[in-house]
């Protein structure tokens, strides 16, 4: 399992001699995407030739949520389920650096001095063509080129990764879910999106149907568009197939476009005060008004019944 280790303040803290002396990738990481998995891959054979661990480095929260929070984007996973992808990919540690004022207010000379040469001594350094630090974002490839070569550390740029002609990034996967199509936003990550919240009492109109849901909350990562998807939901360590709708309930005028209600299959219990991973496999559809009661009933038996043909489903 990749380690998270925190780093508060990156000019004072000595971080363990565990973590030194290997090659750093530094990006945001979100969604852990193809063209991440790219750019670790090749962070960890570089350790493998160098020796030492192979580390990603990111900074949390998102600096842009302290520049300009409104702009802050909605993150894709938390800090916790990026490092749980990144095992696969053989990284040994997550450092997460503490956001704040004062960081970015490192010149990029002063940033790498403090992170990459001082605490970390790497002695190899990953980045994408696109990637920039310090103040202002005024250090690119070419300037961290310079400062590792001054230092002696090998410095290697990493091909972007692209689809349909297009670069994968996390803000592309973002706006496939905005659209809701999950599908191909899993492909991108190589995994489906997670949503995970916490049980909450809900308004039962499922219970009452015959169609009992878990109704999540807390949930803090973005929520597609609203419809109904095929997935899977994991309570501890039982995985269910589910149907899950996103979103307000036009038929009773109620609701909120990020409610999450999820309908297990086949399971009953009590599942209030749990937690819930959800698996967004596949978009069944939209969100629909009925007439009726009774016609929801029915569509709702019609989406379990597409919910298991898309899951492959006895």
């Amino acid at each position: 399992m990749t380690e998270i280790v925190s780093i508060p303040d990156i000019t004072l803290s000595a971080v363990d001699a565990a973590l030194q002396g290997g090659v750093v990738s530094i990006g945001n990481f979100d969604g852990v995407h193809l063209g991440h998995a790219s750019l670790l891959g090749q962070t960890r054979q570089l350790a493998d030739r160098l020796g030492g661990p192979a580390i990603a480095c990111l900074f949390d929260p998102h600096p842009i949520a302290i520049l300009r929070p409104e702009l802050a984007p909605k993150r894709l996973t938390s800090v916790e389920e990026r490092a749980r992808r990144m095992t696969k990919l053989g990284i040994d540690y997550l450092v997460v650096c503490q956001t704040s004022t004062d960081l970015l207010n490192l010149s990029p000379e002063r940033f790498f001095g403090a992170l990459v040469r001082d605490n970390l001594k790497c002695r190899g350094v990953v980045e994408g063509e696109n990637f920039c630090f310090g103040k202002d974002r005024r250090g690119d490839v070419e300037v961290l080129r310079t400062l590792c070569h001054d230092q002696g550390i090998e410095f290697r740029v990493a091909e972007m990764e692209s689809a349909d002609g297009a670069m994968i990034s996390s803000t592309r996967i973002r706006d496939l879910l905005a659209e809701g199509n999950v599908r191909e936003a899993a492909a991108m990550m190589d995994t489906p999106h997670l949503l995970c919240g916490v049980v909450a009492q809900g308004d039962r109109r499922g219970r009452t149907l015959g169609f009992p849901t878990a109704n999540l909350e807390q949930i803090d990562v973005v929520i597609p568009a609203g419809g109904v998807y095929a997935g899977f939901a994991s309570v501890g360590t039982t995985r269910h197939p589910a149907a899950i709708h996103i979103g307000e309930s036009p038929t009773f005028q109620s609701g909120d476009p990020t409610k999450v209600e999820v309908h297990l299959i086949g399971f009953s219990g009590d599942l209030y005060g749990q937690t819930v991973s959800v698996e967004l496999i596949d978009r069944v559809r939209g969100v629909v008004r009925f007439d009726s009661v009774e016609a929801i009933a029915d569509q709702l038996r019609k989406d379990i019944q597409s919910a298991q043909q898309l899951l492959a489903l006895p």
